[in-house]
């Protein structure tokens, strides 16, 4: 662990030389590298952390998400009112991912939710998850290239029929950035206790406290034992106000569906113009060979997962079945098709979007939680063995 964690240090210190280095590159690697090992230390996985909550009514883990989006909120107002002092006229906090709010996004949300279910989990939980050695990860990440591409197929007719036209929602331009975060953090408080009080199974032990002080019992509260959700939560949404300060939002599919893109580009099977997409607020998708500073974060992202797990021993591969990869490779298609369809997936419209107190971002969440309830009481996660 220690040594793939020096070499991710390293890696950031190769990225800052040279004569016109980038200072994005290994910001975003170390943010990926952050954002990774909280996501395999807490089990940050968000189908995981909703079926969990349908089935066994084990909902306090979904503190972990709701802690996230408040202390992001709090960092995102305090950062907005540095760009934006006046809210309210026509102008958004810069590269904020605040979009739309249109039927495709409700059409992308609620695929993306179905593609949860079928696959095992969201993009960002496929991506941590190779770290634990989950190679079903793999057919899902091939699925969900294939789905960006189909994307790129049906985006120009949603976009002229529905996204050209709705209306950008965001909070602030009503209730100002005080006003935001007030509803925001109230109503967090409120889902947070309503999910303690219905939480139907005793709390898992967790890294919470040191008993006596001693080096096992850090290595076994940093590494061993699962991270608290509310700690989690937390780190996360911290390592999202640095991101959107240094970089860009946090997100997990640009790179992804840029590979997709270029892929096709250099093929000439792309439609001659996507309407408005270069344009648009989110992960969006590039034509780039290059590694970008998305890229330099997914990678920071899985090795830094690798070692959080290597180093709790968490590591293990598991291979997939036959029926469970063709349910991954599905459920993939759509995890694509529903994040190029929405600008994002549960990183990036989720967290980023609810962060920023866009309206495309709850309304994201809302469909997501319906499509994966829907898709969980179809028992679809359990289709062909998966």
């Amino acid at each position: 662990m220690a040594l793939l964690l020096a070499a991710l240090v390293g890696a950031a210190f190769w990225l800052s030389a040279g004569e016109m280095p980038d200072p994005g590159r290994p910001v975003s690697l170390l943010l990926g590298a952050a954002l990774g090992f909280a996501f395999e230390r807490g089990r940050f996985c968000f189908f995981c952390l909703f079926r969990d909550a349908i089935e066994r009514r084990a909902t306090r883990p979904l503190l972990a998400i709701v802690t996230a989006v408040a202390v992001g909120a709090v960092g995102y107002a305090l950062t907005f009112g540095l760009y934006l002092p006046n809210p309210k006229g026509e102008g958004l906090p810069p590269g904020a991912h605040i979009a739309p709010v249109s039927l495709p996004l409700v059409l992308g949300a609620a695929a993306f939710g179905l593609g949860m279910v079928l696959s095992g989990a969201c993009i960002s939980g496929h991506l941590y998850r190779i770290g634990q050695g989950y190679l079903r990860a793999i057919p899902a990440l091939l699925g969900a290239l294939c789905g960006f591409g189909l994307g790129f197929f049906t985006w120009n007719s949603l976009y002229l029929a529905q996204v050209s036209e709705s209306p950008v929602l965001w909070l602030p331009r009503w209730l100002g950035y005080a006003g935001s975060l007030v509803v925001l953090v109230v109503l967090a408080a409120a889902i947070a206790l309503w999910l303690v009080r219905v939480d139907r199974e005793p709390a898992p032990p967790s890294a919470t406290h040191l008993r006596r002080g001693s080096s096992t019992e850090l290595r076994e509260l940093l590494l061993e034992r699962r991270w608290s959700p509310v700690v989690t939560g937390a780190i996360v949404g911290v390592i999202g106000i640095f991101a959107y300060q240094r970089t860009t939002p946090l997100g997990v599919t640009s790179q992804l569906s840029t590979i997709s893109r270029s892929y096709l580009d250099a093929r000439g099977a792309l439609p001659e113009v996507l309407h408005g997409i270069d344009m648009m607020r989110g992960c969006v998708a590039i034509v780039s060979s290059a590694i970008t500073n998305n890229g330099w974060l997914v990678i920071g992202f899985v090795v830094a997962s690798f070692a959080a797990a290597v180093g709790g021993g968490h590591f293990k591969l598991q291979v997939p079945t036959v029926g469970n990869a063709v349910t991954a490779l599905l459920g993939g298609v759509l995890l694509g098709w529903g994040s190029l369809t929405a600008l994002g997936c549960t990183v990036g419209v989720l967290l980023s979007g609810t962060q920023a107190f866009a309206v495309s971002g709850f309304v994201f969440l809302i469909v997501l939680v319906a499509s994966v309830w829907i898709g969980v009481k179809l028992r679809m996660h359990s289709w062909f063995g998966a």
